[in-house]
C-alpha cells in the first residue's frame, strides 16, 4: 500500500478540495442520510471543538476524520 499510496501519484489535493469529494459518493455505513458527507465532517469537528474548546487539534481530527473514503473514488473498496 505505500508503494501505491505514499508518493500521492494519483492525486494531488487539498483537504478542503477531499472534503468536497466526499460529497461525490454514498457511504455504506450510511446510504440514507440526506446531506452531504462534508456536512458530517464539519458537524463532527463542532461538536468536538464545543465539547474540548482547548483542544484545537482535536477539532482538526474531526474535520479530516472520514478523508480516506475518498478513495473509493478512485477504485478503492469502502
Amino acid at each position: 500500500q505505500s508503494a501505491q499510496y505514499g508518493s500521492c501519484s494519483l492525486r494531488r489535493m487539498s483537504a478542503m478540495e477531499a472534503l468536497e469529494l466526499l460529497d461525490q459518493l454514498v457511504d455504506e455505513s450510511d446510504p440514507d442520510v440526506d446531506f452531504p458527507n462534508s456536512f458530517h465532517a464539519f458537524q463532527t469537528a463542532e461538536g468536538i471543538r464545543k465539547a474540548h474548546p482547548d483542544k484545537d487539534w482535536f477539532h482538526l481530527v474531526g474535520l479530516l476524520h472520514d478523508l480516506g473514503k475518498v478513495l473509493v473514488l478512485f477504485g478503492e473498496p469502502q
